[in-house]
């Protein structure tokens, strides 16, 4: 880690108007002011809030969105270009699941120079989500999961300079004095070192009376590993908090009172909650504030601020619990929303476990405030707030409610098994117990403790189990990274990018190219290839390559790097030698076919089932593809046949599939993130493949696959199964094309068999199965009734046999009907404790408690057998056949 470069960091302003440099006693940090009696960084916990209650500037906002577009106005004067938010969701990396900050726009493409930023300089308000402080959310008084970072940000390339380090700060310190009237001595900036999403650099923190309002990053460095390495790209990153300028500017006790007031007020309406002391909110907001990050030891932060107070910390605690919970609700209901929003399912993996992860603390807090209303009604609520500012959030709200409601189902359910979970447990409960019962079932670690104090157990909840639980979810797990083959990027370095004959025209099966490199006699590169390599779910081609009299089979084909490498299974070329390819056409165009009908069918599923719909992976091969997409349940067969429906409708519109190369920016701002469905596309254009044009567009995606060029060439789709393969995410196995054909033809095959068994036709085979069915359940009646006569006949022949061992009433009976619902009914209404049932050489054994069945069975077995089982029911096998008598004198005096 690099020292921060002092020098930097004097910048034009601090000179010019007289800014003194001084030293933190109690942190350490370097700040700048100007007023001459400040003696500490202006941060906390080095000084306690100065604002609440008494907010500076002259600037009073009516609402939160008068801030966000003064921020966005005064930055627009200046020479910025307004850029609108993106969504939280980070689709466009595969390092995050979601957007922390408004730098993540553009890591890396933007910052790593693939490509160019959307405007320079450019400002935005993005919302933003970060779970690293998710427990001191409503403890603190300021921190929050979800907020916007407003910013303004330049790129610095070489020989292109736009701004840097003065014009940075003197656009902070014009913004807060000018805009919002803050004094000059007022505003400190406190000297440090930011890194994230791979990047750092020095930076500035603006404080204002106590908080930081503003983050000022100058970024210049690449982090690798443990290193820093200079950037040739310097970026402004700055981030302004909407939500903490809000907060000051208000001067309310919390940030929660100020951003969510509206709302509070309508959820203690709804949760019958009293209308908190606001002197003694904000008494605890400057002291709980001072004490972060101490704050999550509640027991002890309440002590303390009780004693700061002057009140009863059992009082305090009384005070702040509802206060918290309300909080909780408040954060926690808008990040879900906006993550909704941008697609994701609550669920047990990626960042679907994210959301599940904050309902279920929503829900935690609801039990602990005793809450008698569904969590759908403090969403709703709040949603009816929220879509003033986020409009977006309209046309999913009912998604929005939905799924909150069925995450509050499964809870109860989850609830309702806590005591059996618990009862497996042997011994203190472990973190590692409290981990697993979240992660497989759901349950928030208090509720266990509550739970497992009522057997006597005790059970340490540690403060950070939320944080724990995000920080091991925050990004998706690595996938096996590299090629398949024993081939390195070293080998084929020194070799040109191989031309993709497949992309020029994917209708070419034959062609000749020149040997630049064998490796180890089976890796071939050429200078061009019509050999589609593996990627993007679809298999590489097959195919073979003649050359002097003879082949070689094209067993795979790979990339590395720019490189495509031929996997050969015979004789190798030379090197120069001119080979002829020829690819297995057949087995490309199944492939072909399917690989757009993928695109068809996941546009027809989201069309049918909503927009909240994703790609969470595909595979396409013949005879069946197979594509997985997030939904919270399985499709009804009326919804499946609607997909199927609308997907051959695109078929028989025979609408052209073209593609193009686009510049990232370009396609993302044309097309929308919508264009990652597949997943992230490396560089700096991005091939899109576009179904339909004009008016007519029904899909558009990134994607690198081979595709027809008219979708009537797909020929039939058909959906083969639906499947639930996970939480969350639902799997439909297609196929088309003749494949399809050979499907529903295997179909007809079945259904004439049945219809000749049945002997009717094939179209009368569903109405003669009816028949059948209607028969059987005849039968079957008649046999129930059968059954009832001949249960009464064998009970009153039990009770006959009937006898005392003991203190025990037990029969041993030979059964003839050796049926296991007839056995259960049989021994249901037997009257005695033990009830031996005995059929060849089989035995069970049945009890009414008093006596264990297993005991009865270890003595059973002592006539030569084995068996086994519990406390009501057992059975086993003789080794042979036994005597009524032999089992009566063998319980005799052992039956205890």
């Amino acid at each position: 880690m690099p020292i921060l470069n002092e020098s930097l960091l004097r910048t034009r302003i601090f000179i010019s108007r007289g800014f003194r440099r001084g030293r933190c006693p109690y942190c350490g940090h370097y700040y700048w002011t100007l007023n001459p009696s400040q003696d500490n960084c202006g941060d906390q916990p080095c000084t306690p809030y100065g604002f609440i209650s008494n907010p500076p500037g002259t600037y009073r906002p009516e609402s939160i969105k008068d801030v966000r577009e003064r921020f966005l106005s005064f930055f627009e004067k200046r020479g910025h270009i307004r850029v609108a938010r993106y969504p939280v969701v980070a689709r466009w990396r595969n390092d995050v699941y979601l957007v922390g900050a408004s730098i993540y726009d553009f890591q890396p493409w933007v910052t790593e120079g693939v490509v160019p930023p959307p405007a320079n300089p450019l400002t935005i308000s993005q919302p933003s989500i970060r779970l690293t402080d998710v427990d001191k959310v409503g403890r603190s008084g300021r921190h929050l999961t979800g907020f916007e970072m407003m910013a303004h940000h330049a790129f610095n390339f070489p020989g292109k300079e736009v701004y840097w380090i003065n014009e940075t700060v003197e656009y902070a310190h014009e913004f807060f004095t000018r805009e919002l009237g803050f004094r000059d001595d007022e505003v400190t900036y406190k000297e440090n070192i930011w890194e994230g999403g791979g990047n750092a650099g020095e930076s500035f923190e603006v404080l204002v009376r106590g908080l930081e309002l503003a983050t000022l990053v100058f970024m210049h460095y690449r982090v690798i590993g443990d290193e820093y390495r200079e950037m040739p790209i310097r970026i402004v990153d700055t981030g302004y908090g909407l939500e903490r300028i809000y907060w000051v500017l208000t001067g309310k006790p919390t940030i929660y009172e100020a951003v969510f007031g509206g709302f509070l007020n309508k959820a203690r309406q709804l949760l019958g909650l009293p209308k908190p002391d606001e002197k003694m909110l904000a008494s605890l907001a400057i002291h709980m504030g001072q004490l972060d990050p101490e704050v999550l030891a509640l027991d002890k932060a309440y002590v303390e601020v009780a004693k700061r107070i002057g009140v009863n910390s059992t009082e305090l605690i009384n005070f702040i619990k509802p206060q918290e919970a309300l909080y909780v609700l408040a954060d926690h209901s808008r990040t879900v929303s906006w993550m909704i929003n941008d697609g994701v399912i609550p669920s047990n993996s990626g960042v679907g476990y994210l959301a599940r992860l904050l309902i279920r603390r929503m829900l935690k807090y609801m039990h602990i405030i005793d809450a008698q209303i569904p969590l759908t009604e403090i969403f709703n609520a709040h949603l009816n707030y929220l879509i003033n500012d986020y409009p977006e959030l309209k046309e999913s709200m009912q998604l929005i409610l939905d799924l909150v409601d069925l995450e509050e189902a499964k809870y109860k359910s989850a609830i309702s098994q806590l005591p059996k979970l618990i009862s497996r447990i042997k011994g203190e409960l472990t973190i590692n117990d409290l981990i697993n019962l979240y992660d497989s079932h759901g349950i928030p670690p208090e509720v266990v403790r509550d739970e497992a104090a009522k057997r006597g157990v005790g059970v340490n909840v540690p403060d950070n189990f939320y944080e724990m639980l995000a920080a091991k979810h925050q990004k998706p797990a690595k996938g096996e990274e590299g090629n398949k083959l024993d081939v390195t990027a070293d080998d084929v370095i020194d070799l040109p990018p191989t031309r993709e004959l497949f992309y020029e025209n994917t209708y070419m099966f034959e062609g000749r190219a020149k040997v630049l490199k064998v490796i180890k006699s089976k890796y071939v590169i050429l200078d061009s290839t019509v050999f589609y390599p593996e990627g993007g779910g679809q298999p590489a081609d097959r195919g073979v390559l003649r050359f002097n009299g003879t082949e070689a089979k094209v067993i795979d084909v790979q990339r590395v790097g720019p490189v495509i490498v031929h996997v050969i299974e015979g004789p190798a070329p030379g090197v120069g030698d001119v080979v002829e390819m020829r690819v297995d056409s057949e087995r490309r165009l199944g492939l072909m076919r399917m690989h757009t009908g993928t695109h068809i069918l996941l546009q027809s599923i989201r069309r049918v089932l909503g927009k909240h719909v994703w790609q969470a992976g595909a595979q396409k091969d013949i005879p069946l593809s197979r594509l997985d997409v997030t939904h919270y349940r399985l499709p009804t067969q009326d919804e499946v046949r609607r997909i199927e429906e609308l997907a051959n409708e695109v078929v028989l519109s025979d609408l052209p599939v073209k593609v193009e190369l686009m510049p990232r920016n370009e396609a993302e701002a044309k097309y929308g993130f919508i264009i990652y469905q597949g997943g992230v596309v490396p560089g700096g254009k991005v091939r899109i493949v576009k179904v339909g044009e004009g008016n007519d567009v029904y899909d558009v995606e990134a994607c690198g696959g081979t595709h027809l060029d008219r979708t009537s060439r797909v020929g039939l789709i058909k959906i083969v199964k639906v499947d639930k393969i996970q939480e969350g995410v639902i799997r439909f196995i297609f196929t088309t094309g003749k494949y399809a054909l050979d499907y529903v033809r295997n179909l007809e095959g079945k259904l004439d068999s049945v219809a000749n068994k049945l002997k009717v036709g094939r179209d009368d085979a569903d109405n003669a199965v009816d028949r059948l069915l209607r028969e059987l359940n005849n039968v079957e009646e008649r046999s129930r009734i059968l059954a009832r006569k001949a249960i009464e006949a064998d009970l009153a022949n039990i009770v006959k046999s009937m006898i005392n061992i003991g203190e025990f009433k037990v029969a041993v009976y030979y059964e003839d009907y050796w049926i296991k619902d007839y056995l259960q009914e049989l021994a249901s209404k037997y009257p005695g404790d033990v009830l031996i049932l005995i059929h060849g050489k089989e035995y069970q054994v049945y009890t009414n408690g008093k006596v264990k069945a297993i005991n009865v069975a270890k003595i059973l077995n002592e006539l030569g057998g084995k068996g086994g089982g519990g406390s009501t029911f057992a059975q086993g096998v003789f080794n042979n056949p036994v005597k009524q008598d032999d089992v009566v004198n063998a319980i005799k005096g052992k039956l205890i």
